[in-house]
């Protein structure tokens, strides 16, 4: 038997691990031990209705025995893809499963949610570990910059110990991380950049912008930008202005306003004001857009868009600041802007939204990224090699 389904050790604290209904799945996340747990919003049981394509189901675990037995300790959204042609399945936790990483004995869930995957025909597990890897703050990042240069050149940086004793033990269970040293293949970004709140005031907040931030938030509101909480309505400008971006910025997302209106929709569903949309109005018309998500004390900066003209009235800068006003007053412990380029290159296109993000003053965190490996089983390690291939020919 592979290290990845190995026999619970002599010992070993007994777990039972299976489906959960999503109303006790969220009932679990709005907790005090799932809030402890930081879970991300691609981990709340509506993100199954976002993905077409794929199948979800809610798993839960916690120990048999002990003051705490039949609790919940633990949950995981799966989203199953089956393999074309075969009756398998290739398992997706994006940035999850919600778990304790901290924990000694990782196997004690690990095994049984492994061992439960394999005998609903999964071949293969994706996973997304929540720990930090390394952390970088602003000013290390700015001073680290020039021609050629990486985030992962700047050795002035803290590295968690929690998030480097996962990755041990993953990788002595047999599991791959993604995409290399800079998660090329990661689904999810591996670099994002967070603004931490705890602790903070909002004039606290604002001090901490660099000098340029606040120069451009007080010309936004000596212009007339109006920003305003808007709703499902304004969708369909926030992704003209998307694809605007797209084309300016040069990258593609290729995600379809349908996309993003099942995203609301069901979100919003699933607990109101989920999901925000904030857009900046001038003289009328909407020149910037950006989407907000809220889980427990994290909040996210999805997406961002704005139009090409009038930007000498900062309206991206304006959305910013009330967004990261509005998280503060949520009680948010941080305000994650999502991904950053490792670049630190200025002639390198990219370096632009990190060189952006900077100006809040905040860190640029390397987390875990996304880790995979095939199930035991000689079939199941053919059926992934076959899928890695499928994959790289789409």
């Amino acid at each position: 038997m592979s290290a990845l389904l190995a026999t619970a050790s002599c010992g070993r604290q007994e777990t039972w691990l299976e489906p959960v209904s999503a109303e006790v799945y969220r009932a679990f996340l709005a907790s005090r031990a799932g809030i402890a747990l930081a879970p991300g919003f691609l981990q709340c049981p509506s993100w199954a209705a976002v993905k077409e394509g794929w199948h979800g189901q809610l798993l839960g675990w916690g120990p048999r025995t002990g003051p705490t037995a039949g609790e919940l300790t633990g949950v995981a959204l799966v989203l199953l893809r089956q393999f074309p042609g075969t009756n398998k399945y290739f398992a997706y936790l994006p940035e999850g499963p919600v778990a304790d990483w901290a924990g000694a004995d990782l196997d004690s869930w690990l095994t049984p949610l492994l061992r439960h995957l394999r005998a609903a025909g999964v071949f293969a597990v994706r996973i997304g570990p929540s720990p930090d890897y390394r952390r970088w703050d602003a000013a290390g990042i700015k001073a680290g910059t020039g021609p050629g240069r990486r985030v992962t050149d700047v050795l002035n940086c803290e590295v968690d110990p929690l998030g480097a004793a996962v990755a041990e033990r993953l990788r002595a269970r047999g599991w791959r991380r993604c995409g290399g040293d800079e998660g090329d293949g990661d689904a999810q970004p591996r670099f994002v950049f967070r603004v931490p709140l705890a602790g903070r005031t909002v004039d606290d907040l604002w001090s901490g912008l660099s000098q340029e931030w606040r120069r451009n938030i007080r010309r936004a509101r000596k212009s007339g930008v109006e920003v305003t909480v808007g709703g499902a309505a304004e969708l369909p400008e926030f992704y003209k202005l998307l694809r605007i971006t797209e084309e300016r910025d040069g990258f593609r997302l290729g995600r379809s306003l349908a996309y993003y209106e099942r995203q609301y929709a069901a979100l919003n569903a699933e607990e109101p004001g989920r999901m925000r949309l904030y857009v900046a109005r001038h003289q009328g018309e909407i020149l910037a857009a950006h989407t907000m998500v809220t889980v427990g004390r994290r909040v996210w900066y999805q997406t961002g868009a704005s139009a090409d003209h009038r930007r000498e009235v900062r309206p991206s800068n304006a959305l910013q600041w009330r967004m990261i006003r509005d998280a503060h007053a949520l009680g948010a412990e941080v305000y994650d802007m999502r991904g950053v380029s490792p670049a630190l290159d200025p002639a390198d296109r990219a370096f632009g939204l990190l060189r952006w993000k900077l100006g809040t003053k905040g860190r640029v965190v390397e987390t875990l990224g996304e880790w995979e490996a095939p199930l035991e089983g000689t079939a199941n390690h053919t059926l992934y090699r076959a899928f890695k291939m499928y994959l790289a020919r789409r």
